[in-house]
């Protein structure tokens, strides 16, 4: 027993000498802005101390160029003259050369000593070396691994990427055993949240924390018992560095950083929403969110403008006089409309079975009435600050704002009028001073054409009849430019129906791309090759491989996309070795689902892809799915097709409508998506001659396993949700449906795979033309 008693005591010391090695932070120990700036973890990784914030410094804890901790996140910036001091006496202290002294941070006992850890935790130690203050249990926008979000506690979003003080955001670890998302400033209530875990324990002995491994698994624990998943975590754990943290754009987010990368980088491995329109308040008061790609953009109400410009949070103003007829000076109003959002409803009064003309005239008559939401015949009346306003396709709700049509106030118009004669003065003499300027600028441009003449005339001889417009934003090649990326067209990536495709190399930025011959004839010559070169370009979204330029010369006509380094989904279902886990299959699905939602409705002009198919969905180095080859449907001529003349896209999943010479719409991608769909769902080919003619038809096959209740034969019974794997049959079996009102829109698609609509049970796929 003494042995034991000796052994435990001398780990007990052991322990403590390693925290004092550990810590080289003694009492006396001091850090300035400009020289000793922080004190180190043992392997360099983290230090706290001072961090530069644009003109100024904050106190905090970083790692590898993030700050993950910051002291006094109401007021964090400290002067220039400052010293950072743990004193003999035992406080750490912020000392300002003119005599004021702050606490850092307030504890009931003395410090013995600090230490920075590897961890990335700030402790401070009594004289026996017990803990009485460290990082981890006071949180500001960042959970590290091994770190807890407890009960009651909140992490808070910094104000912008460089200034760490107190955001507009909020995630809270409820005592209720709920993890909430809130905009900073509004009560813990549904009407403001934005984000919810939905694991309320309802029970007493509550006592819910959230926590992040070194995997980056971020998951619930009520007290030691395993409640819920956030994320599945499986990350790499050799040499690299995961962090949780809430963005200042209100989602939070699981960042990686490897300790092999020199540079100060961070990739984000998970966040809590694609909709970056989702945070409650980032537009501010009288303004909405439209999510533009994955950005999202502040909007102001019509007839107001944004308080600070630079700051989409301080919200929206009027810009014109509002009253009621006040003193005999009636303001005359108008309604204006915006379609397709969502606010939040703070109405004083509610009429119902009325239409939306009706609606805008109650308002216009209501001098109470600022503002109106008109949904299924009801008309709710708004006062203003109208709030959490957001753009949503799926919405039917029309908000209906009043704006005053009086021009000016007439105690205004004298003063007016003098300043309308000062401004036509300044005009004028601005008019003439331009136009003898241009008179001068077109005699030397005269000059300088007649000496060109002769190199324009070559430009246009290689140009051919069409003029390249200014407005296309998109990089034209030389023929030569492209023989040398692909080394003479050496490394062929793949074939097509439309062209080859080359792996190349830009000689200017050595970027790899991918070059598409176009082996078929352009439908209408060179000019409509441009127009749809234009429309291609200004399409960008994070599930579509980039177009970066093209070459055109004479019938040399080669397209250069961004290089995808996973192949394609063909390659992952249907070839690899090892199926993609349920999880990546969903996310497949989804990500398909969003880049068809932006061509049929998010981007400039309508685009129908018509040949979606796992081989026109290609795989980025971060296993993300982008759809190619889109825009070229209206490129190419009618009868360059692979299997049918006068038909667009490849057997298997072309939709029924284009053998019936019927219109065709964005509904044929729909087709075409739910066969991929199945395809992903089963992780084979939609026709497959080597199986028994009751499997030989994935469509026939899918249905029928779902009639008789057997869809587990469809993933050959692996470990898959069988509630989500149902879902997931119910959406293609509807995508697929012969007649095409039948099937759903992207829109509704995307919803129905979120989880966010119910999806009725579905007919059999062809009972619209068998009953006919």
């Amino acid at each position: 027993m003494a042995i034991i008693l000796f052994f435990l005591l001398l780990s007990a010391a052991t322990s403590v000498a390693a925290q004092q090695r550990n810590s080289n932070i003694t009492l006396g120990s001091s850090l300035t802005p400009t020289t000793n700036s922080s004190w180190r973890s043992p392997s360099g990784l983290y230090s706290f101390g001072f961090i530069p914030q644009n003109n100024a410094s904050v106190i905090g804890i970083s790692i590898a160029g993030t700050v993950v901790w910051i002291s006094n996140v109401d007021s964090p910036t400290v002067p220039d003259d400052a010293v950072l001091q743990l004193t003999q006496g035992g406080r750490l202290i912020l000392q300002q050369r003119q005599g004021q002294t702050i606490d850092v941070v307030s504890t009931t006992e003395t410090i013995a000593f600090a230490s920075m850890l590897d961890n990335g935790n700030f402790v401070l130690y009594n004289s026996n070396s017990i803990a009485i203050w460290q990082s981890f249990d006071n949180p500001t926008n960042t959970l590290l691994p091994g770190q807890r979000l407890l009960p009651g506690q909140e992490l808070i979003s910094s104000a912008s990427e460089t200034e760490h003080s107190r955001g507009i955001f909020r995630l809270k670890m409820q005592s209720d055993g709920n993890l909430v998302q809130y905009p900073v400033g509004t009560q813990d209530s549904a009407p403001y949240a934005y984000y919810a875990s939905n694991t309320a324990t309802n029970g007493a002995d509550s006592n819910v924390s959230l926590n992040l491994e070194n995997d980056g698994r971020l998951y619930l624990l009520n007290g030691s018992s395993f409640l819920k998943n956030i994320t599945t975590g499986g990350l790499p754990t050799q040499r690299t560095i995961h962090l949780m943290r809430l963005d200042v754009d209100g989602i939070f987010r699981i960042y990686s950083h490897s300790l092999n990368n020199s540079q100060d980088t961070w990739t984000v491995r998970w966040s809590s929403t694609d909709d970056t329109c989702a945070p409650k308040g980032l537009c501010g008061l009288n303004a909405f969110c439209v999510q533009m790609d994955t950005n999202a953009s502040c909007r102001c109400l019509p007839g107001f403008d944004f308080v600070h410009p630079g700051s989409w949070s301080a919200g929206c103003a009027r810009n014109f006089a509002e009253g009621c007829g006040n003193n005999g000076d009636k303001v005359q109003s108008e309604m204006r409309t915006i379609v397709n959002t969502i606010w939040g409803n703070n109405s004083y009064s509610v009429l119902n079975t009325i239409t939306d003309e009706i609606c805008s005239q109650a308002c216009l008559e209501d001098c109470n009435c600022e503002a109106a939401f008109y949904k299924d015949g009801q008309c709710s009346k708004q006062r203003l600050p109208l709030i959490y306003g957001r753009r949503q396709m799926s919405e039917s709700n029309i908000a209906l704002i009043k704006v005053s049509t009086s021009n000016e106030l007439n105690t205004n118009e004298v003063q007016g009028k003098e300043i309308k004669k000062e401004v036509r003065l300044d005009i004028l003499i601005i008019s003439i001073s331009l136009g003898v300027l241009a008179i001068l600028i077109m005699a030397i441009s005269g000059i300088y054409v007649r000496r060109k003449h002769g190199a324009y005339k070559k430009i246009s001889e290689y140009r051919g009849e069409a003029n390249l417009t200014e407005d296309v934003a998109l990089r034209e090649f030389t023929y030569s430019d492209i023989v040398q990326a692909t080394n003479e067209f050496k490394e062929e990536l793949g074939k097509g129906a439309s062209g080859t495709v080359y792996k190349g190399i830009l000689h200017s930025s050595q970027k790899v791309v991918a070059v598409k011959k176009l082996e078929k004839e352009v439908a209408d010559g060179e000019r409509e090759f441009q127009t749809e070169m234009k429309t291609i370009g200004r399409t960008y979204h994070r599930n579509l491989v980039r177009l970066l330029g093209y070459c055109l010369n004479g019938p040399h006509k080669l397209l250069v996309f961004e290089y995808m380094s996973n192949g394609s989904l063909a390659d992952l279902i249907f070839k690899s070795d090892e199926r993609p886990s349920w999880e990546e299959r969903t996310k497949l699905a989804l990500d398909i689902a969003r880049g068809i939602l932006y061509l049929h409705e998010e981007c400039e002009t309508q685009i129908i892809h018509c040949d979606i198919k796992p081989q026109n969905i290609l795989m980025d180095e971060n296993g993300r799915a982008k759809i190619s080859d889109f825009g070229l449907a209206k490129l190419l001529k009618q009868d360059q097709t692979k299997t049918y003349t006068g038909i667009r896209g490849t057997r298997g999943y072309v939709a029924p409508e284009w053998h019936r010479n019927q219109p065709v719409t964005v509904k044929a991608d729909v087709y075409s998506y739910g066969i991929v769909l199945l395809e992903i769902i089963c992780c084979r080919r939609s026709v497959d001659s080597s199986l028994s003619e009751d499997e030989a038809i994935l469509e026939e096959w899918v249905y029928s396993c779902y009639e008789a209740g057997e869809i587990g034969k469809l993933v050959s019974d692996e470990e898959v949700d069988k509630r989500k794997l149902g879902r997931m049959v119910k959406i293609g079996i509807w995508c697929i449906q012969d007649e095409p009102s039948f099937r759903p829109s992207m829109k509704k698609v995307l919803l129905m795979l979120e989880g966010t609509v119910e999806i009725p049970v579905p007919p059999s796929p062809t009972s619209f033309f068998s009953s006919v």
